[in-house]
């Protein structure tokens, strides 16, 4: 079977969003045909999250029913409510006796800044968003301005979705989604070389490899709102599946090693200003070869997709049609 390069490769994975363009921001919704193993990693020193403390392995819950990404900062925590509504009309959740209670782990990323009229009354849309975005959820899903990455920024330019996909020696799939919002930068100083070129596949963003050398000013920190930045103005949020049987134990190991991936594309990350995230879900029954060498061959995988769906995050954007709205990258460096 071709491979979408999509995070919608691993069967039983399909993905949803919702915006309002008004408001500029949106939802990204993430669901399993069936409870998946899932576990998370948080890098951030900002994070803003929803039921993330099940996915502890030690935890009792084994399976969740979907993943809510979402603009909005703590007001886009609503979200899950929404695709929760979604999934106990269809029957779906954990049994608690009589009782049926939907799964769903969110996070957040902050766009309450990014020109859009975030004046919405007395409650904020994302439920309503988180609903629609599930509602819709199918195998192909656009990338760039989309969902939770309408809003989405980036120190220099426009931030969004982005999605990637790998099959492993041992035929094992890995796919990756992120919604990137980073305080630093996806491109080398002021562009149009991505941090993430080594890993690129088929051109997915602009196939124009590395710089011939880095100048200081290349290195130099580019972060949104310096000085001014403030924790939880920004983040990366992601999601990293695959069709390998996994425990949630070696899902947290997967997500751990899948945020190498950010450290391969962005630059800086994982610092006190943002609020980055990952969580790791297995969605399939393919047996690891072994638990430790063949967990370490699919984290490595996992890493690189990641780099490459936030390289794409950025390069599929479109600019916000607002005074200063930053550009993105195609309105700086043309379609390569």
């Amino acid at each position: 079977m071709a491979l979408r390069n999509l995070i919608t490769d691993i069967a039983g994975v399909t993905v949803g969003h919702a915006e309002d363009r008004k408001l500029a921001s949106g939802v990204t919704v993430v669901l399993f045909d069936r409870p998946a193993v899932a576990s998370v990693d948080v890098r951030g020193g900002g994070s803003g999250t929803r039921e993330t403390a099940l996915l502890d392995p030690a935890q009792t819950v084994e399976g969740i029913d979907a993943i809510a990404l979402s603009g909005g900062s703590a007001f886009g925590l609503d979200a899950a409510s929404g695709v929760q509504a979604l999934l106990r009309e269809r029957g779906r959740g954990f049994h608690v006796r009589s009782a049926l209670v939907p799964i769903v782990p969110g996070a957040i990323l902050f766009d309450l800044l990014n020109g859009g009229d975030k004046d919405w009354g007395q409650y904020p849309p994302y439920r309503e968003l988180g609903y629609s975005a599930a509602r819709g959820a199918g195998v192909d899903f656009a990338l760039g301005s989309a969902g939770a990455g309408l809003g989405a920024t980036t120190a220099n330019l426009k931030g969004g979705v982005g999605s990637a996909s790998a099959v492993t020696p041992d035929g094992i799939t890995v796919g990756a989604v992120a919604v990137v919002n980073a305080v630093g930068t996806a491109v080398i100083g002021d562009g149009p070389y991505f941090w993430a070129a080594p890993f690129e596949h088929d051109g997915e963003f602009g196939n124009l490899g590395l710089p011939a050398r880095l100048t200081e000013r290349d290195i130099a920190i580019r972060a949104k709102g310096a000085p001014a930045s403030v924790p939880g103005e920004n983040t990366t949020l992601a999601v990293i599946a695959t069709d390998a049987k996994l425990t949630k134990a070696q899902c947290h190991r997967l997500a751990v090693m899948a945020a190498d991936g950010y450290a391969r594309a962005l630059y800086p990350v994982h610092s006190p200003l943002d609020g980055d995230i990952i969580f790791a879900a297995s969605a399939g029954d393919k047996p690891l070869a072994d638990p430790h060498y063949a967990l370490a061959e699919l984290g490595l995988h996992a890493g690189n997709v990641m780099a490459r769906a936030v390289a794409r995050g950025v390069y599929e954007a479109t600019a916000l049609p607002f005074a200063g709205a930053l550009p993105s990258w195609k309105d700086q460096f043309g379609r390569r």
